[in-house]
């Protein structure tokens, strides 16, 4: 399986931000937030109605994403389409692939 090539570009690992920032713009909910390694936005997630994490990927194309749901540490690369690790509070760990 592909790595994900992305990782470099990791600049934001966490958020005091709990909102969707563009949901609270229009008055709107949200399911899950996401937030951008890159640049820090915090957006909704698929599941929610406006996708705002989705859409800022096709509007800036950066590339990856966290959850910031509590408990939750998976990253996700819109790119190559796979989690490619946790960002833990010690740092990224990788996804161990199977042999």
């Amino acid at each position: 399986m592909a790595l994900c090539k992305h990782l470099n570009q990791i600049k934001f690992t966490s958020t005091d931000k709990h909102f969707c920032e563009d949901c609270v713009k229009t008055g709107d909910t949200w399911v899950h937030l996401r937030m951008c390694l890159e640049c820090g936005h915090v957006g909704c997630c698929d599941s929610s109605k406006n996708k705002h994490a989705t859409k800022h990927f096709h509007h800036t194309k950066h590339p990856l994403m966290r959850s910031v749901e509590p408990g939750e540490a998976w990253v996700w690369c819109y790119v190559d389409q796979l989690e490619p690790g946790e960002l833990r509070p010690e740092g990224f760990v990788p996804v161990e692939r199977g042999a």
